[in-house]
């Protein structure tokens, strides 16, 4: 963990790949990482824990499974959501977006139920930044 700022815009720019997000840094036993994504990622739950998202810039869609149906979430840029622990969820931005994510540190991009995973997404438990 870094003693220095961490510019979030500088971290963004660092890297190109969509839906592999960064670890910027962690809190206790947290990561804070830093994700661009476009188009879509896949179904996924987190069985033991939530997951919480902030966009910095452009709109992120999150579709979700409840017990009493299926809807959607929209957050637009400054927007934050919780997506509660074991709720199937798939996020999705039809024109891209950055976000900043807080996970319990080796928590798996795509959770620990999920769809076949498309080459486009970067299963991982985070990436140092470079």
């Amino acid at each position: 963990m870094s003693t220095e700022p961490t510019n979030l815009a500088a971290a963004l720019s660092a890297f190109d790949q969509l839906w592999s997000p960064r670890v910027v840094t962690t809190v206790n036993d947290y990561d804070v990482r830093v994700a661009k994504v476009a188009g879509e990622h896949v179904w996924h739950a987190h069985d033991d824990t939530d997951e919480f998202f902030l966009v910095i810039d452009g709109e992120l869609r999150i579709a979700l499974r409840e017990p009493d149906g299926e809807r959607t979430v929209v957050l637009e840029k400054g927007s934050v959501f919780v997506v509660p622990r074991g709720v199937e969820h798939k996020p999705s931005s039809e024109h891209g977006a950055s976000l900043l994510l807080f996970e319990p540190s080796g928590t798996s991009s795509v959770g620990d139920r999920h769809d076949e995973i498309p080459d486009h997404v970067d299963a991982t438990t985070g990436h140092a930044l470079d």
